[in-house]
């Protein structure tokens, strides 16, 4: 069972891995029934309206909904459209599991001195999940990257029983979003709406196939939006909803009542994988920049401000001495980043991308993420009594990663025998603070007898700011001993003698 960082958050297909051959187990829940009786007492106001409410609701449903052939309020004509485009995934994997033979007897495997694994038999696993068809020409399935993660083979199941092999056009774990094709005639394609029309209360239909059931819906509400912090993906802005949505139903649609794809089921929260009434639905918003990209090229390429971020608040925005309680406050540069080039400094707060809103840090992370490396985008900048907008050209997000490795400097005289670099990603001073990193020293050296020590970062000679190795080089070349060197060490800067 997949765990995410939320305690008892689990991914929707967690419960529905079964041996090849095994159906899983049904429960039974016995759960309250709240019913509804009329009063004898005579009705007050307040009663009045509360059933003048009532009637208003039921009309709204009557309204929104298509009508049966009864004439009663019914989704079925809806379902009915929307149904042939959301298929069940079925995912062929192999795994370990116990023998419970002979073998596993703790004396015959010693006796005969078997191997730690000897008890542990290779066997085919079945997992089911859902997905949408979202091009039928081309046979594009859009569904959750974790539904075919680690995948040998996977079978799509069309809602009329038709059954083909389908294979991986590409995957996005970042987002969990992945993209399959099929090739078959006669398929139907769902229709895609536009998450961020959605509000909180908007009546929304999950259609999956769970617990391997076959396609299963259910209807509940817009319960918030823009969930983020569950740990289910990297990239997480989610929809949450109270549609029941169970192990099997990751990768399947979330709809409107027009029938419009708003949403893709990826999580839930809840004891043992149950539902509580807590799932989660990747907005279609940006579930299509993913499956363009992948489609396109197979893989995702993002681009990086380089900037380290937290949510803004009341108290962070008064120490800041800004007007806006919203925003992502930028509590850290790394050198040499898009955003360093562009003039963001520490304690900026970042309110706007090209004109939409950022309310949080990983809203704006996301819309950053969104854009494909070299990209230009406008940030707008709240600084005390100052507010400005920035443009920055993005790289992309690989070369944050694995930058190259910098080139080294030797030191020369009260220096000597010491190797600098630039401050990289394997020093813990990366991203906050510039000098010149201690790559390697002698044991003879001076400045070794002064205490300086691998993996320290010189950023002052003389009090004078050094902010690369060759400046700090060139600074103790110009100084008469002794050299007064600012160090920085676990988190603090210090200062050592050289002599």
């Amino acid at each position: 069972m997949k765990q995410y960082f939320l305690p008892l958050c689990i991914r929707s297909d967690a419960h529905s891995q079964f041996p090849v051959g095994d159906t899983p187990a049904l429960a039974r829940d016995n759960g309250a029934v709240l019913r509804f009786g009329a009063s004898t007492e005579r009705s007050t106001p307040p009663m009045r309206w509360i059933r003048r409410a009532a009637a208003l609701l039921i009309l709204a449903l009557t309204l929104t909904a298509e009508a049966s052939a009864t004439g009663q309020p019914s989704l079925a004509p809806m379902i009915a459209r929307v149904g042939p485009s959301v298929v069940s995934v079925a995912i062929q994997t192999e795994g370990t599991v116990d023998d419970e033979s002979l073998l596993n007897d703790p004396f015959f495997h010693k006796f005969f001195g078997l191997p730690e694994d000897a008890t542990q038999v290779r066997q085919a696993l079945q997992t089911t999940g859902s997905g949408v068809i979202v091009d039928a020409s081309q046979g594009y399935i859009l569904t959750s990257y974790h539904v075919v993660e680690n995948a040998s083979s996977i079978g799509i199941t069309l809602a009329n029983g038709d059954a083909y092999a389908a294979t991986i056009i590409g995957t996005d774990p970042d987002t969990d979003l992945a993209v399959l094709k099929i090739r078959a005639d006669g398929l139907t394609s769902i229709e895609m709406g536009e998450s961020t029309e959605l509000r909180v209360g908007d009546y929304v239909a999950a259609i999956g196939n769970p617990f391997g059931l076959g396609q299963t819906v259910t209807l509940g509400i817009v319960s918030a939006l823009g969930r983020a912090g569950l740990g289910a993906a990297n990239y997480e802005n989610f929809i949450q909803t109270d549609a029941s949505i169970n192990p099997g139903n990751s990768g399947g649609a979330l709809v409107d009542l027009d029938g419009k794809l708003v949403g893709i089921n990826s999580a839930i929260i809840g004891p043992s994988g149950a539902n509580v009434g807590i799932g989660f639905a990747i907005p279609i918003t940006m579930a299509k920049g993913i499956m363009t990209q992948l489609i396109a090229h197979g893989e995702i390429k993002r681009g990086q401000l380089g900037t380290i971020i937290q949510d803004n608040n009341f108290d962070l925005a008064a120490a800041l001495a800004v007007d806006t309680a919203a925003g992502a406050v930028v509590s850290e540069v790394v050198p040499g980043s898009p955003g360093a080039k562009a003039g963001i400094i520490p304690g900026d707060v970042v309110v706007a991308v090209d004109e939409a809103a950022v309310r949080n840090a990983a809203e704006l992370r996301n819309m950053i993420a969104s854009y494909p490396p070299e990209s230009v985008v406008r940030l707008s900048i709240k600084r005390p009594k100052e507010s400005l907008t920035i443009t920055a050209k993005l790289r992309p997000l690989e070369a944050a990663k694995e930058p190259a490795p910098p080139a080294s400097v030797e030191g020369e005289g009260l220096l000597s025998l010491v190797t600098l670099t630039a401050v990289g990603p394997e020093s813990d001073a990366y991203g906050k603070t510039q000098g010149a990193f201690v790559a390697a020293m002698s044991d003879r050296s001076r400045a070794a007898a002064a205490g300086l020590e691998a993996g320290d970062v010189v950023v002052s000679v003389n009090r004078k700011d050094a902010t690369d190795p060759q400046m700090v080089v060139d600074l103790a070349a110009a100084s008469e001993a002794p050299l007064l060197l600012g160090v920085f060490r676990d988190g603090h800067v210090r200062f050592l003698v050289v002599k």
